[in-house]
């Protein structure tokens, strides 16, 4: 009885930490009441984050949005922003790996979307997008990614600092995949934390 339970727990952990990108959104499309506003649509927006994830792998990415955004109705989701995103991706490996590093480059659309606030003080915004990239090295980590080219899927939470959202801070998902254009397509995956500033 006792390792049923043993294996009843894994498998909710599993689900609870291994598919964050199916609960956030399931979260997301749940809500029907008005949200917030979204920040200033003629503001430009640079990020710098760091970045944590697979193969120990480290790393920082600096990012820059154009102040080229585009107010949607999207079925199910309802109003919605399409930004366009640049960045550099800078990857330190450890372990094994280590001294090892690479870069990318990546260009994405994301999908904005303001959520219920909890306080007025820091608004709330869950973004996501599938984009392209490229990886400068195939092989690195101790992982072949099997292509120079990559898609970089992301969703991620974005709370404000001020009430006009000019600075937020931002926790992503990112996951790295050559979408099977490759028969290695082992995936990388990416946790991180970043400052927005909109300007």
């Amino acid at each position: 009885m006792r390792n049923n339970n043993l294996v009843f727990n894994k498998s909710i952990l599993h689900i609870f930490l291994a598919k964050p990108a199916l609960l956030l959104t399931i979260l997301v499309l749940s809500f029907q009441v008005v949200a917030a506003q979204l920040p200033d649509k003629n503001k430009q927006a640079v990020t710098i984050e760091y970045m944590t994830g697979s193969s120990d792998m480290h790393g920082m990415r600096i990012a820059y949005r154009p102040d080229y955004n585009y107010d949607l109705d999207l079925y199910l989701i309802g109003d919605t922003r399409l930004s366009w995103e640049a960045s550099l991706n800078l990857f330190d490996l450890h372990g094994s790996a280590k001294n090892e590093a690479t870069y990318g480059f990546s260009v994405s659309p994301v999908f904005s979307k303001a959520l219920p606030n909890i306080s007025d003080n820091y608004p709330l915004t869950f973004e996501f997008g599938i984009g392209v990239a490229y990886v400068h090295d195939e092989k690195f980590g101790g992982v072949d990614i099997g292509s120079y080219y990559q898609f970089e899927d992301r969703l991620g939470l974005l709370i404000g600092l001020d009430e006009n959202q000019n600075s937020e801070l931002a926790i992503r998902y990112i996951h790295y995949s050559n979408g099977g254009l490759n028969t290695k397509n082992p995936g990388l995956d990416f946790l991180s934390v970043g400052y927005i500033y909109r300007f």
